[in-house]
């Protein structure tokens, strides 16, 4: 279809399907590569950018709708954080986050200075360098799993801190502009007048408005209709704050806080993942094509000291900050990396900057591609720091090796699996010897009155050294499916008369410890499967007899599965499985 056809109909495809396609290849061929889904959409966006394909001409456009995606974003954040838990962490917020603002501030205000430029536009330089990135740093925390630990919660409040800050920056701008330019003090005060009245607003209508609109529309129990109204609630939040003259991210944060107590905080958060995924991919799509390289080519030597002197200046500002609020050398180091970039609120306050004579056109852009290109630097400096950190060493301060030791039984591993079993038989006087590789929790054993020792059961040594030559009984517990084959490999190789009874994990697990010799094994989560399944039985109305009898039937097939299993292999006793497929569908699959 020719450019006259596609116009003629109405609507271009083009752009849709190019954004769509970019994001889709490119964020997991990255994150298959180890270089992060980031990376590969700002990558992508380079790609179909005005300097790449030239699939599209105005990135600003795009990155003005893709602001959306750290918006929703913001407010799955919020959702988490009850107000009791933000009450919690005002004391993070408010001191270690204002902390190392200012000390940023005051560090990276130099290098504009030492550049050669004013004052005030080196302070604005700065200062949008040193509010990070929120979008980059919770997606690596959100893929990490770390969001909830102390300190992903540290660098939380820090992220909040520099959102609320917005507001304070961009008043300082007004007030650095030049007098030409600058406004009234009676503008000031009503703008920061307007500003807390549309925060009161926002406050008074998630208290008293948000819950009772949800509970109306669940009647109608239309899905669409919760969804429309999840983002409308967002959008609106996110409008009342720009209207304010706010950051429209902090307006969507503080409505899912609103709502992170209402009892429809899971829909919510289930309405807006898919818009929001798709929109944060689209932000960093975004962002890539907006890298004016024509601007870095011409520039690149000062591009590349800004970047180099502004990421160090912010890491050693957050190191310094961290380590005299209490944080240890690798969390401090590994926040310090995290948040070295610059980020997107950085493209407001340069905006501003230079809507009011601070900088010009010129240095706009200078400072935008240097907050790109440190976005883009972000995935890289965070794998080099994986790799190139020390693995944190095992203290085994306080924890006695196992040396010389008889008992009875021994009991490798003391994790949820191995004290459940040591229970009953220490009930009944049996002595056991227990070994386990984790120091802490050998430390935390004891304070419940376990008598825990270091050692690796799959060392041969370490067995003899426990005692497994005089034990009557071996129970392997671990909760590592390969150590557990090897050990029950090692012990029946070497004490070959002691009895192995071991913890399988799955079906194959079992398979692979019947071959290793284990005298008994018992999957970790069969019995208690059943006993859930009896009680479901019970549930549904059957007499406590008849769920037994279920529950005994079902035994019988699968010790006769399991014995063609041993005999033919994982699939051999498939026929023996109530699956709730039809039949014709069994059929089709060859079963």
């Amino acid at each position: 279809m020719t450019a006259q056809e596609t116009a003629a109909h109405g609507f271009d495809l083009v752009p849709i399907v190019a954004l769509l396609g970019a994001g889709v290849v490119a964020a997991p061929l990255f994150k298959r590569l180890g270089l992060g889904s980031v990376l590969g959409y700002l990558a992508a966006g380079l790609a179909i950018g005005p300097f790449g394909l030239g699939l599209f001409s105005d990135a600003q456009a795009i990155l003005h709708v893709a602001e959306l995606g750290v918006v929703l974003f913001l407010f799955v954040i919020g959702l988490e954080m009850q107000p009791t838990r933000l009450w919690a962490m005002r004391g993070e917020i408010f001191g270690l986050g204002l902390a190392q603002l200012l000390v940023c501030m005051g560090l990276l205000c130099g290098v504009g200075v030492a550049l050669g430029y004013p004052l005030a536009a080196s302070l604005i330089a700065g200062t949008g360098f040193v509010l990070t990135s929120t979008a980059i740093v919770m997606q690596v925390l959100e893929e990490r799993r770390t969001l909830n630990a102390p300190s992903g919660r540290k660098i939380v409040a820090v992220l909040l801190l520099e959102d609320l800050a917005i507001v304070p920056l961009l008043a300082l701008v007004a007030f650095l502009a030049p007098s030409t330019q600058s406004a009234t003090m009676t503008e000031r005060f009503m703008s920061i007048f307007i500003g807390l009245a549309a925060v009161g607003a926002l406050i008074a209508a998630g208290r008293w408005l948000l819950d009772p609109l949800f509970r109306l529309l669940a009647t109608s129990r239309a899905r669409e209709v919760m969804t429309a109204a999840a983002l409308l609630v967002v959008l609106g939040a996110a409008l009342l704050m720009q209207l304010g003259g706010l950051s429209m991210a902090m307006g969507a944060f503080l409505a899912g806080v609103l709502l992170s107590e209402s009892a429809f905080r899971h829909q919510l958060e289930a309405d807006i993942e898919p818009f929001r995924g798709i929109l944060l991919g689209l932000f960093f799509l975004g962002v890539g094509m907006a890298l004016d390289l024509s601007v870095v080519a011409h520039h690149w030597r000062l591009i590349a000291i800004s970047v180099v002197a502004y990421m160090l200046l912010k890491m050693l500002g957050i190191y310094v900050i961290a380590r005299l609020f209490g944080s240890q050398h690798r969390q401090a180091i590994e926040r310090a990396v995290l948040m070295a970039q610059g980020g997107e609120f950085a493209f407001v306050l340069y905006a501003a900057a230079a809507a009011v004579g601070i900088i010009d056109a010129e240095g706009s852009a200078l400072l935008t591609a240097t907050i790109i290109v440190s976005m883009a630097l972000t995935p890289l400096m965070i794998i080099a720091h994986d790799k190139l950190m020390p693995k944190i060493a095992t203290s085994l301060d306080g924890v006695e090796h196992a040396t010389d030791l008889e008992s009875s039984v021994l009991v490798i591993g003391f994790g949820r699996f191995g004290q459940i079993v040591s229970q009953p038989l220490i009930a009944q006087g049996c002595s056991l010897s227990i070994i386990e590789t984790d120091a802490q929790h050998i430390r935390d054993s004891e304070a419940f009155g376990f008598k825990v020792y270091y050692g690796d059961g799959t060392r041969l040594d370490i067995l003899h050294a426990a005692g497994a030559h005089h034990a009557r009984l071996v129970v392997v517990a671990t909760d590592d499916k390969q150590a557990t084959l090897r050990i029950v490999e090692l012990v029946k190789a070497e004490f070959p008369l002691v009895p192995v009874l071991a913890r399988a994990f799955d079906r194959e697990h079992v398979l692979e410890l019947e071959h290793a010799g284990a005298d008994y094994y018992i999957r970790e989560t069969f019995e208690s499967a059943l006993a859930m399944a009896g009680h479901a039985l019970e549930q549904l109305g059957q007499t406590p007899e008849e769920a037994a009898e279920s529950i005994a039937d079902f035994r019988r097939r699968d010790a006769d599965r399991l014995a063609l299993e041993l005999a033919g292999g994982l699939f051999a006793g498939r026929a023996l499985i109530v699956g709730n497929l039809p039949i014709r569908d069994l059929e089709r699959n060859g079963t």
